[in-house]
């Protein structure tokens, strides 16, 4: 059996786990789709295979690091007109682009828009490579990104109207006494809200708290 032959059999008897990063291919030329699903499965990564920017914006998102192989010239919507369509709702998928006619003015745009490398053809299987692995450690990093602050507007989610009023006053450097003073109420009742905030934010400090609301972009309390 031939090595292709044999990387062709590994990856139909040998199931992709859920979490395995995916590598989306969107280029018209059937073969380099080929070439790039045979070298994507080799490192273990799932390859997923498009001839068109339509195709791919049919399928639907992964909770996995991916990243996207993606020809800045194609039939129907070209690859920069692909990147801005996706540029907000998919950040967590880095680009690189690969291209045969590359030029400067086309290059700067797609870096500027936010591609992580741009690869004029032919280019070696390793710089490939390389881009594909860093590219998917950027989307691992996001993604967790992202579920940090899911996490953290579920906590925040889970503190009743005073309790958030209570936090943003605190988060503003306010003294528990001068809470009380802006809302009105006992400085022994600030406490009990202040010490519920800190329990469901699962916060164990001030300054991870005020991070907390840093990174929820939570803004001062008015006087209830």
């Amino acid at each position: 059996m031939n090595p292709a032959s044999a990387l062709a059999y590994q990856s139909e008897s040998t199931p992709m786990l859920p979490s395995t990063p995916i590598v989306f291919v969107v280029d018209d030329d059937i073969s380099v789709r080929e070439s790039l699903e045979l070298l994507i499965r080799s490192e273990g990564w799932q390859p997923k295979l498009f001839a068109s920017a339509q195709e791919f914006l049919s399928h639907p998102r992964a909770p996995v690091p991916s990243c996207l192989v993606l020809d800045v010239n194609l039939p129907d919507l070209n690859g920069l007109d692909l990147q801005r369509r996706i540029a907000r709702d998919r950040t967590d998928m880095p680009i690189i682009f690969i291209t045969g006619y590359g030029d400067v003015p086309t290059t700067v745009r797609a870096m500027k828009a936010g591609a992580v490398e741009f690869l004029t053809k032919p280019f070696s299987d390793d710089v490939l490579l390389n881009a594909i692995r860093n590219a998917l450690e950027r989307s691992r990093i996001a993604l967790a990104r992202q579920a940090e602050i899911r996490e953290l507007q579920d906590c925040y989610a889970s503190l009743t109207p005073r309790e958030r009023q209570v936090m943003a006053l605190v988060v503003s450097g306010l003294l528990n006494k001068q809470v009380g003073g802006e809302l009105g109420i006992s400085e022994i009742t600030v406490k009990a809200h202040r010490g519920k905030v800190m329990q469901k934010m699962k916060a164990d400090s001030l300054p991870a708290l005020v991070k907390m609301a840093s990174q929820l972009r939570i803004r001062p309390a008015s006087k209830a």
